[in-house]
């Protein structure tokens, strides 16, 4: 008997919105001093960030010559998911934001390259790199065992997995997957979430319990608008988005976070890029503008000391 249950749904909305009395979930702080922070202080403006915190970057000699000879352009591909800090769009719809575009272009400005954006969903990313369709993927992608097995990373920050729902909920914090039997969960189609929670798929009925429904999306305002309407009963996503959206609307918690991961931009198996994108983005970390970005998204407690190269997943 086959103990989990999922439901794939694939919506598209880029400005999604949430359900009753909650506001959009683009909404968010205008610079450093309107964000959210790491412990999920609520921003006090209504904008998506715009502050400039890549343009003033220049080129690193020393990191450049590190790039296989005759690169000057490369294909980054972002999943636009609807929400800060993840990639979302401004106010004229088209043009991307979010911290994982402020970082692929901070480090293209240090590589002296050019950057050709892409948006593919988050579950088409990974595979397409092997093919060559693009260079490396920029998405928030958490460092897992399983993926550096065809995947290289370029850490440059810490994330990871959290819960998160609603406030009559008598959930206070998930520990163990087993307190989430019965339940409806949402989470993003092919992610570390929807992963784990299949790797886990029998510790409900093996426990006598009955098992929990998982639903994934392919768009964060669907997410959430699930939870607010009562189609899920928890929500499993990033620890930076679930504190971000939770200080954005209203009538959610943020219950904890489950298991922190490195997150690095993606590149096919055996990459010639990897030394060069890890030079670039401890020169940031240097120069001071790796702080500027994170304080710019409210992601300071995502801060790492030094980027690495496919580092072993974090086991916590």
């Amino acid at each position: 008997m086959r103990t989990f249950t999922r439901t794939r749904r694939t919506l598209f909305a880029p400005f999604a919105l949430i359900a009753s009395a909650t506001v959009l979930l683009t909404a968010c702080g205008s610079g450093s001093d309107g964000s959210t922070d790491a412990a999920g202080t609520s921003a006090k403006a209504d904008k998506v960030p715009t502050t400039d915190v890549v343009s003033a970057v220049h080129k690193d000699e020393a990191s450049a010559k590190l790039l296989p000879s005759g690169t000057t352009s490369l294909t980054v591909a972002f999943s636009v998911g609807g929400t800060p800090p993840g990639t979302t769009y401004l106010d004229d719809g088209k043009t991307l934001t979010g911290q994982d575009v402020d970082f692929a272009d901070a480090v293209a400005k240090v590589l002296g390259i050019r950057l050709k954006s892409e948006q593919a969903g988050f579950e088409a990313i990974l595979p397409a790199l092997d093919s060559g369709k693009y260079d490396f993927g920029a998405s928030n992608f958490g460092v897992t065992d399983e993926r550096r097995k065809t995947i290289d990373f370029v850490t440059y920050i810490n994330d990871g997995q959290g819960f998160a729902t609603r406030k009559d909920s008598k959930l206070s914090k998930v520990t163990d997957l087993k307190q989430l039997c019965g339940l409806n969960v949402a989470t993003g189609a092919g992610t570390t979430f929807e992963a784990t929670l299949e790797e886990n798929e029998k510790l409900c009925t093996t426990a006598g319990k009955k098992p929990y429904k998982v639903q994934t999306y392919n768009d964060t305002g669907a997410i959430w608008s699930s939870l607010q309407q009562g189609r899920s009963d928890v929500v499993m996503s990033t620890i930076n988005g679930l504190r971000y959206a939770v200080a954005h609307q209203q009538g959610v918690k943020f219950l904890n976070e489950y298991h922190r991961l490195d997150v690095g931009f993606a590149f096919k198996k055996g990459t010639k890029l990897a030394p060069a994108f890890q030079s670039a983005v401890n020169k940031l970390m240097a120069d001071g503008t790796y702080e500027k970005i994170l304080k710019k998204w409210g992601t300071t407690g995502s801060a790492i000391t030094k980027s690495r190269i496919s580092p072993p997943e974090l086991k916590n």
